[in-house]
């Protein structure tokens, strides 16, 4: 059976999954009845909840008998390490682009890096049956794009379809007949190149593993694409690292294809093929898996460098370990380290006390994505407010720079405009129209001026303006940026709140707590409506006389308190505060909870 191995690439919510779908229905991999649920590719309860692909993830048609193997792959920059290494196991890629919205930062970012490695894409304009589409204008904003890049005379005579994943359609000409993606699967089909059979009979065998798994019942299970030869299950192979340097030798206990949603166990893999392969116990991503005749290590795609650091801790507020069952840093640094061995953009670095640890990744919600993952697992943390990692060339001190894109209403721009050149020291690179009474917006900002931004960003656009950042280069040091600029309200006293104390404190600022919740000495409960922190005390109940009022004594309304998310808490805090994450509640802390210390600190400083 011919072979195909293509990714499906383009920024987020342009359409990847929602076409992946229907690619799978209309190929028959799901059974006349078979109950499957939408979007079936994001398989993780974060992916489903948030509506974003976080993992890329393998699937497997048929297609008048040519095998296609698909990989669906993140559409967000803090997912990119997942990109880079997938984009090395595919000969061809569909880029998904939103005929309205054209191509965002994050399809510059990803078509940047199948161009370098020589692949010719397929553009699919997706999304042409919306009322404000404009496939024409979103095609040539393409092909500016590929010239932009350095693309090749090859790369730039791109084959293009109009399609609508959703209704499930997809044609070469923009009035074509709107039936099936019979065009989409022919395309493929002629365009892609078959992978390079090197099977040849003497090859040895030879396989970059991509992405790293693990089953319950066969173990660590490793990902790639056959480069070479020809593997069966039982055979005895060995595990070189990125230097050739030898890591295992190991009998494969089990090779799994992809097929359909699911894997199959199969006899034989060949040259060319996307295949999982069980029995190792040390063998990791971007480590070659070969014949043990095979010296040399295939080469591995570098994977862009870490912008940012969060500090994770044990947690050791008063109410600490009532909530989760894994409390202490050394279970946490073993989680830790288990995840920076799947996830090759996180970086994992113990700290002089050895109670905490430093996490380096490429963003934010990266970040966030990595805390709610533990915190379902049982975990109780502390972490701390991101911080950027600078780089020193030349002597001078660097720091990390973003291309942010905005699209806005034209009302707000001025707001946004203000907000990133003036306060976050950013440069404005260009201002166009886009639409009708929308504005888009191009700035180079420093990361550290987008921490904690995103929340300031839809109050000022009424909750209606989009915003997408991609790391851009380091530009020397712009000196310092004004972060928050409240301050907060603290509580002196462990117990839980009463809702008379809380109305009574409603004109000091917003609350972030509600009555009857434990609250503890040093705890952040409110923001101040000024600028600097007040203790207050959440407890104190009405002192009760002997001598009635003369109307009755009123119930006491409540102004519904601000619930943070857990991306929000960690973006708002400052640099001496923490967020003290569990199972089941998010706390914003003061990181000395005693008054007295935090005097102490404030002089030494």
């Amino acid at each position: 059976m011919e072979l195909r191995n293509i990714a499906i690439i383009a920024h987020v919510d342009h359409g990847k999954t929602t076409l992946v779908d229907e690619l799978l229905k209309q190929s028959g991999a799901f059974r006349e009845g078979q109950a499957v649920s939408e979007r079936a590719m994001d398989s993780n309860d974060i992916e489903r909840e948030r509506g974003i692909t976080i993992l890329a993830k393998c699937t497997s048609v048929e297609w008048n008998g040519t095998r296609i193997n698909i990989v669906d792959t993140p559409g967000h920059a803090d997912f990119g390490g997942e990109v880079e290494r997938i984009l090395s196991m595919v000969d061809g890629v569909c880029l998904l682009v939103d005929a309205a919205e054209g191509p965002m930062p994050q399809t510059k970012f990803v078509t940047s890096k199948a161009l370098a490695l020589g692949l010719r894409p397929i553009v699919v304009l997706n999304k042409v049956d919306k009322p404000d589409a404009e496939p024409d204008r979103a095609l040539n904003e393409v092909f500016d794009l590929f010239a932009n890049l350095g693309a090749n005379d090859e790369q730039l005579d791109f084959p293009h379809v109009y399609a609508s994943g959703r209704s499930g359609w997809a044609d070469m000409e923009l009035d074509g007949p709107r039936k099936d993606l019979s065009a989409l699967f022919d395309l493929i089909v002629r365009h892609v190149p078959a992978p390079a059979q090197i099977a040849s009979e003497g090859e040895p065998f030879r396989m970059l593993a991509t992405t790293l798994s693990a089953d319950p019942f066969i173990g660590r299970i490793l990902t790639g694409r056959v480069e070479a030869g020809r593997l069966t299950a039982g055979t005895t192979i060995k595990a070189l690292n990125r230097n050739g340097e030898r890591l295992e030798q190991f009998r494969v206990s089990k090779i799994l294809a992809f097929r359909g949603l699911g894997q199959q166990p199969i006899d034989e893999a060949v040259a060319g093929d996307i295949v999982t392969i069980a029995g190792m116990t040390k063998a990791t991503v971007a480590d070659t898996l070969c014949a043990l005749e095979v010296d040399a290590a295939l080469p591995a795609q570098p994977i862009d460098p870490p912008t940012i650091t969060v500090t994770f801790g044990i947690n050791d507020s008063p109410l600490a370990g009532r909530d989760g069952t894994k409390v202490q840093s050394r279970v946490i640094r073993d989680r830790l380290m288990k995840e920076a061995e799947q996830n090759v953009a996180i970086k994992i670095a113990d700290t002089p006390g050895g109670e905490a640890f430093e996490v380096s990744g490429r963003g934010e919600l990266q970040m966030g994505v990595l805390i709610e993952n533990m915190r379902r697992e049982g975990f109780e943390l502390s972490i701390s407010r991101p911080r950027v990692i600078f780089r020193d060339i030349d002597g001078v001190r660097h720091e990390p720079v973003e291309e942010v894109i905005v699209d806005v209403d034209d009302d707000y721009s001025g707001a946004v405009i203000d907000k990133l050149t003036g306060e976050r020291k950013g440069d404005l690179v260009e201002m166009k129209p886009a639409g009708v009474g929308k504005t888009r917006i191009i700035a180079h900002v420093p990361s550290r001026g987008l921490i904690g931004y995103q929340g300031q960003f839809l109050t000022d656009t009424r909750g209606t303006g989009v915003l997408n950042r991609i790391f851009h280069g380091w530009v020397p040091h712009k000196g310092p940026i004004q972060g928050r600029r409240q301050g907060v309200l603290i509580s002196t006293e462990n117990g839980v709140s009463v809702a008379y104390a809380l109305w009574n404190l409603e004109d000091r600022g917003r609350m972030f707590i509600g009555p009857q919740e434990q609250v503890y000495e040093g705890m952040i409960i409110g923001e101040h409506s000024r600028d600097n922190d007040l203790e207050v005390n959440p407890l104190k109940g009405k002192k009760l006389t002997n001598v009635r009022a003369s109307g009755t004594d009123e119930a006491v309304r409540l102004t519904p308190h601000v619930k943070m998310s857990l991306e929000e808490a960690i973006a708002y805090i400052d640099d001496d505060e923490l967020v003290e994450v569990t199972p089941k509640i998010i706390r914003l802390r003061k990181r000395l909870l005693d008054p007295h210390e935090r005097k102490r600190d404030s002089r030494k400083e």
